[in-house]
């Protein structure tokens, strides 16, 4: 799949039938340094490699800060959302958990992201309730690995009808 946005969010039907196939490619979005401290002010992760752009230029192999991998990790479900992935039928769309997470190259201070889902499997789990399994890719502009792969698990409630409705 190309990247076509705006588009039509799939259907749960649709989505029951797309295994295998690519659901989106996000926007580019900039890993800066302001989002980085903000990271570590919210985990108390002040690693001088994410937050000491002086010494990371003078001791970082990468001569400059890198993000968290759990910052780039984090990004993926607001990336997700602006894909329009989520049928709009849906009621609550819950992390569930990630399979098969794996960091492959830093993210420097300053560039572009983007997030390229595959639909893996959506499971019914209940009247109204799948888990939604996706195969995650984070690309960096201009490098040739990924910043990371991850599988993806979304437990999807559709909206209910009501009665008489």
């Amino acid at each position: 799949m190309t990247e076509t946005r705006p588009r039509t969010p799939p259907t749960f039907e649709q989505l029951r039938t797309m295994a295998g196939q690519e659901l989106g490619v996000s926007e580019w979005t900039t890993v800066d340094q302001h989002r980085i401290d903000q990271f570590a002010e919210c985990t108390g992760d002040h690693q001088w490699i994410h937050v000491d752009p002086e010494r990371a230029k003078r001791q970082s192999p990468f001569r400059t800060t890198i993000a968290h991998g759990y910052l780039t990790l984090s990004i993926i479900g607001a990336l997700a959302l602006g894909m329009g992935i989520v049928p709009e039928n849906t009621q609550a769309a819950f992390n569930y958990g990630f399979d098969k997470v794996r960091f492959l190259a830093p993210v420097r201070v300053g560039a572009r992201i983007r997030l390229r889902t595959t639909l893996l499997s959506m499971e019914d789990k209940g009247p109204g309730q799948y888990l939604m399994k996706a195969a995650n890719t984070v690309e960096i502009e201009g490098e040739p690995k990924p910043a990371l792969t991850a599988e993806t698990l979304v437990m999807l409630y559709e909206r209910r009808k009501r009665a008489g409705a």
